[in-house]
């Protein structure tokens, strides 16, 4: 019987099994990037997406899968390995998912949505809970090809619409290890005042947005201070940046806080257990990460 699974993103199944494996839960196969494990479900960071209540179901014709999952709830999303002809038949059968790329900063889905696979011609695999509220976990923009200098900006853009919040009007915000400022660009599109840390230069299209300025300053030594929001993509190893974090958070200077944990080499697995200890954490694998998991937190959560 399988109590939960667990979507990787493609080349981080072994981050994903390695997690797991900490966590205790068994793995007793993979369905392509899908973990099936007959233990309830936990929170795993390398997950894109965790289906909550997985079901097998018998499926004689293409006919009956649909009535299956159209009995259960309207909106599914189809994770397919093999057998695409047939998931393409049930696909055509089920009331459509339109899945169009957000608009930042567009608010993430608010519909219900439920996965499924054919784990075999005759055997579905369905959940109608799942953690994500993206097809198969991947938050897909409409990109913008010309006012970032990198492609970084999409790890915020993710990482905010995640988190339901945004910076606003007035906010002010740290951005540590800005240069050349993808995530700059994204806090002074929303019209909040930032200040970019680095010993590098911003880009200089970022550097003239309004509300942007610049400190040449190292960031691991920068006292905390009055911000909305702590942000940092940050080249560094975790230990210095979990230090840095706690730093800010027990100073009780800043309101939230987005940050990319980095991995060098091998995963960090004990670093990131320790960011998801702190109170009030959220640590994922968002779509965009590349061998990195997201901090988000919030001093309202934190308790």
């Amino acid at each position: 019987m399988i109590g939960s699974a667990y979507l990787a993103a493609e080349g981080f199944e072994i981050q994903l099994f390695d997690e797991l494996t900490r966590k205790n839960i068994h793995i007793d196969a993979w369905h392509g990037r899908l973990a099936l494990s007959p233990d309830p479900p936990v929170n795993a960071a390398w997950a894109l997406d965790i289906w909550t209540d997985p079901r097998e179901i018998e499926t004689q014709s293409v006919k009956t899968a649909a009535d299956a999952l159209r009995a259960i709830q309207r909106n599914w999303s189809a994770y397919g390995v093999e057998h695409h002809r047939r998931m393409a038949l049930i696909t055509e059968r089920l009331p459509p998912v339109k899945a169009r790329p957000l608009v930042f900063p567009e608010p993430a889905p608010a519909s219900h949505l439920g996965a499924w696979t054919l784990l075999a011609p005759d055997r579905m695999l369905a959940s109608p809970t799942k953690s994500s509220p993206f097809v198969n976990g991947e938050c897909v923009f409409e990109e913008d090809h010309i006012g970032p200098p990198s492609r970084a900006y999409l790890k915020l853009w993710e990482a905010l619409t995640r988190f339901g919040k945004f910076p606003g009007p007035g906010d002010t915000c740290l951005d540590l290890g800005a240069a050349p400022g993808g995530w700059t660009w994204v806090l002074a599109k929303l019209q909040a005042n930032v200040t970019a840390i680095d010993k590098a230069p911003l880009a200089a299209n970022v550097a003239a947005m309004p509300g942007v300025s610049e400190r040449v300053e190292n960031a691991f030594t920068l006292p905390p201070e009055p911000v909305d929001w702590l942000c940092s993509d940050i080249i560094a190893y975790p230990e210095p940046l979990l230090a840095l974090v706690r730093k800010w958070i027990d100073a009780g200077t800043t309101r939230n806080i987005v940050c990319t944990i980095k991995f060098q080499g091998e995963t960090d697995h004990a670093a990131a257990d320790a960011f998801a200890a702190i109170p009030g954490a959220l640590v994922m694998h968002l779509s965009h990460n590349k061998h990195e998991l997201t901090f988000l937190w919030s001093a309202g959560t934190a308790c």
